[in-house]
């Protein structure tokens, strides 16, 4: 079962910290009020909105944020979220809303004269700073007296991120991430090792292709993506093979060879170190008829 962690900055302005793990998915359901905005931001994995009894259905994709308001309609919350997912929300009233941001009202589309009474949605992609913030939302070792507060803050920088959508900024929050391009070149590391997952290059090859040096490289990538670099990859294999061995269409030894194990017993130490339990196993539990 998915986890989830509601946070209150202040009356009518809450925080919503979802997670799910390999095989899990969570549904989240809330009523609301009239005026409220809700954001979306999924760093990790895919989520689903229903509306109108599951009449229709809007897509939350991984590395997107999302905005939805509607002035005159009430928009309950009915939130899909699938396994291996990251996922934050945050509800504030628009009269909230007014109050922080009043003095910045003409920089934000939905808040300006002409726009403020019409219904409102837009998807963005994730920038790479917010990306940072949202990891420190979910990996911090902030003192528990402290954690509320310091989720607030980010809370705060996450919005002003996602409606700065020219940023020139640095990457602050992060003293080895110097720039956003620098980030981006996290990111393409993590595509890179995906793509040859079956061969990854090492370190310090994947760090001159992607034009970083290893350390930056090594901090950076534990910075966006809340693991080291093969610990990553280790997950994302594991995930790979469970869906491989999910479509029946390969055996053991295929799934190992297919995401780089030449042996089918390190495949399956691997397998059991990550489930608990061997892939044969898995299989049968998945078909009893096996």
């Amino acid at each position: 079962m998915g986890t989830h962690e509601e946070i209150k900055i202040t009356e009518g302005f809450t925080l919503h910290r979802f997670e799910t793990k390999t095989g899990d998915n969570f549904r989240f359901e809330q009523n609301m009020e009239l005026g409220i905005i809700q954001f979306y931001f999924a760093l990790r994995g895919n989520a689903n909105f229903s509306f109108n009894q599951g009449n229709y259905i809007l897509p939350l994709t991984e590395d997107k944020a999302m905005i939805l308001y509607n002035p005159e309609k009430k928009l309950p919350v009915l939130l899909d979220i699938e396994d291996n997912s990251w996922v934050v929300s945050i509800f504030i009233s628009i009269t909230k809303f007014h109050g922080l941001f009043s003095s910045e009202a003409e920089f934000i589309g939905f808040l300006n004269e002409e726009n403020k009474n019409k219904k409102y949605y837009a998807e963005e992609a994730i920038s790479p700073s917010m990306a940072i913030v949202l990891n420190q939302i979910f990996n911090n070792t902030i003192n528990p007296s402290l954690k509320n507060l310091y989720l607030k803050g980010k809370t705060f920088e996450l919005l002003s991120l996602f409606f700065n959508r020219n940023e020139d900024q640095n990457a602050e929050n992060c003293p080895f991430l110097s720039d956003e391009d620098d980030v981006i070149k996290i990111k393409n590391a993590k595509d890179i090792i995906i793509l040859r997952m079956a061969e990854p290059p090492t370190l310090q090859d994947l760090a001159d292709e992607v034009g970083v040096n290893i350390k930056k490289l090594k901090l950076g990538f534990k910075q966006v993506y809340g693991d080291t670099v093969y610990g990553f990859l280790f997950d994302y294999k594991m995930e790979y093979a469970r869906k491989l061995l999910d479509q029946g269409n390969y055996n053991v030894t295929e799934v190992g060879l297919k995401i780089g194990y030449s042996s089918a017993s390190h495949f399956i130490a691997a397998f059991k170190k990550k489930y608990g339990t061997t892939p044969k196993k898995y299989l049968m539990s998945i078909t009893p008829n096996l």
